[in-house]
C-alpha cells in the first residue's frame, strides 16, 4: 500500500489498515495456528492424525487459493492434492485453483464448484478433508439448484445487492437456489472426517452464513428465502419464484438442518475474524503514539449513516473530551452496506469515509474492504482528513447519488492495495489529534 500523503496522522492510519490486513492474511494465520508435529496435525487447541488413506484440501472463496498455499506449506508431502475456487488465484504446487468470478457467479464457478463437490463425494471414511471456507466463497461455490440457469442466479443475486440486503439475507435466498450450501457440501463429504478452517467475513462470525455456510446446517428455509424478496419488494426471475414456491409447499427437500447425522464428522474453527484486523490495527496505532478505542466489530448499517455516526463521536471527544480526550483512535469494523439509488457503483467503505470526513471539523478517517475492493468500484476504501474535504454542497449530492468512488478517485482519496489475499469485513478507522 503506498500513502502519497504527508503529515504523521495520516502516515499511522495509512500504517494501521496495513498491519490490520497483513494480520488477516492467511499466511500469517495459518503460521501461528496450524502445525504438523509426529503425523498430526494441530489446529488451534484440537489434533488430528494425519494417519488416513487420503488428506486433501477444498475450498472457496476470495482467501482459498492463499490459504491452500499456506496449508501446502505446512503439510507439505502429507497433502495428496484437492481444488479451491477463488478470484485470488496464486500458484501452488499440488492443490488445483480454478479461478471464477466475485461477487457475481459465473459458469467458472459453476464448473470449479462441480470439481469440489465430485472430490467430496469420493471422500470415505478413510479421508481427511481440510475445507477452506472465506469470505466470497457464496458466490464462488456456486452450482444452483436442478431448474435453475446461471443467469437466473446472477440476476436475483445482483437485484438483492443493489437493494443493500445484509449478508444474512442474501444468503438464506442462495442457500435455497445453490447445491453445496447450507450444510450440503458437509453432507457430500460424509463420512469422511472433515475439519472446516474458516475466515470469517461476517458479523458475529455465525458459521451458516459465512460462504452460506457449506459445513454448517441451514436453519433458514424456503418461508425465509421468500420472506427477504418480499421485504425488499423484488420480483424474482421465474425459476427462482418456482423453486423458492415449490419448497414452501414441501416439494423440495429443504437444506441439512441441525441433528443431520452427517455433522459428527465436522469439526470446525475460525481462523481469522473481523477482530484479527482491528486489534492489530490498533496495535499498530498505538506503537505510533496514540491511545485507541474499539467501538466494535459488529457494525451494520447504511455507509453514510455509520459514517456520520463514528464522525459524531469524534467531534465529541475533540470539542468536550467526551468519551474520550485527544489524541484518540477510532477503530472498528463489521460491515455497512449502500443501497444504490444513484448512478455510482457504490463502496460502502468510500461512503463511509467521505461521510463521516464531510461532519469532522480536524482529524483523519479511514475505511477498507480487507480483500481490497470496496464493492464494485475496484479499489479497498478511501483516506482522507478533514480539511481536504470542500464545497459540501457537492459532496452531498455524491452522496446522494452513490458516487463516492469518483470523487475520491479525482482527489488521491482512495486507498488502492489490489487484491489482498484475504477478508475478514471492513476495518475503520478515524483519528482524533491532539488539540
Amino acid at each position: 500500500m503506498s500513502d502519497e500523503n504527508t503529515g504523521e496522522p495520516l502516515a499511522a492510519v495509512s500504517r494501521a489498515i496495513e498491519a490490520g490486513i497483513d494480520a488477516a492474511h492467511p499466511r500469517t494465520v495459518i503460521a501461528d495456528a496450524v502445525t504438523v508435529e509426529d503425523g498430526h496435525l494441530s489446529v488451534g487447541d484440537s489434533d488430528y492424525s494425519l494417519g488416513f488413506d487420503r488428506v486433501v484440501l477444498l475450498g472457496g472463496g476470495n482467501a482459498a487459493a492463499t490459504a491452500a498455499a499456506a496449508l501446502e506449506t505446512v503439510l507439505g508431502d502429507a497433502l495428496d492434492g484437492g481444488v479451491v475456487v477463488t478470484d485470488d488465484p496464486v500458484d501452488t504446487g499440488i492443490v488445483e485453483v480454478i479461478e471464477g468470478t466475485h461477487p457475481l457467479p459465473s459458469a467458472a464457478n459453476v464448473a470449479g464448484t462441480e470439481q469440489v463437490l465430485d472430490c467430496a463425494r469420493d471422500a470415505g471414511a478413510d479421508t481427511l478433508a481440510l475445507v477452506v471456507i472465506t469470505g466470497g466463497g457464496s458466490a464462488l461455490l456456486a452450482q444452483p439448484v436442478d431448474g435453475l440457469a446461471l443467469s437466473e442466479l446472477r440476476e436475483i443475486t445482483d437485484e438483492l445487492l443493489a437493494a443493500g440486503a445484509s449478508i444474512g439475507e442474501l444468503n438464506a435466498v442462495r442457500k435455497h437456489l445453490s447445491a453445496s450450501k447450507g450444510g450440503q457440501l458437509a453432507e457430500a463429504l460424509a463420512p469422511a472426517t472433515t475439519v472446516g478452517l474458516l475466515f470469517s467475513d461476517v458479523v458475529g462470525n455465525r458459521e451458516d452464513i459465512i460462504a452460506s455456510g457449506p459445513l454448517t446446517p441451514d436453519e433458514t428455509t424456503y418461508a425465509d428465502a421468500v420472506a427477504v424478496l418480499e421485504r425488499y419488494g423484488i420480483e424474482p426471475p421465474t425459476a427462482v419464484k418456482e423453486i423458492l414456491a415449490a419448497g414452501e409447499r414441501g416439494e423440495r427437500a429443504e437444506t441439512p438442518v441441525p441433528g443431520e447425522e452427517y455433522v459428527e464428522h465436522v469439526d470446525t474453527h475460525i481462523l481469522a475474524d473481523n477482530r484479527t484486523a482491528l486489534t492489530a490495527a490498533a496495535a499498530s496505532l498505538e506503537a505510533d503514539g496514540y491511545p485507541v478505542t474499539i467501538l466494535g466489530d459488529e457494525i451494520e448499517g447504511e455507509a453514510s449513516d455509520v459514517g456520520q455516526v463514528h464522525a459524531a463521536i469524534a467531534e465529541s471527544c475533540r470539542a468536550h473530551e467526551q468519551p474520550f480526550a485527544p489524541p484518540i483512535a477510532l477503530v472498528s469494523g463489521g460491515e455497512t452496506t449502500v443501497t444504490v439509488d444513484g448512478d455510482g457503483v457504490g463502496g460502502p467503505n468510500q461512503e463511509f469515509a467521505l461521510a463521516a470526513a464531510l461532519e469532522l471539523d480536524s482529524g483523519v478517517v479511514a475505511a477498507v474492504d480487507t480483500d481490497g475492493l470496496d464493492g464494485a468500484s475496484g479499489v479497498a476504501g478511501a483516506l482522507l482528513d478533514a480539511n481536504s474535504v470542500e464545497d459540501e454542497s457537492r459532496i452531498r449530492e455524491v452522496l446522494d447519488t452513490n458516487d463516492a468512488h469518483s470523487y475520491l478517485a479525482e482527489r488521491g482519496g482512495v486507498i488502492e492495495t489490489g487484491r489482498t489475499g484475504t477478508n475478514v469485513n471492513d476495518l475503520r478507522v478515524v483519528l482524533v489529534a491532539d488539540q
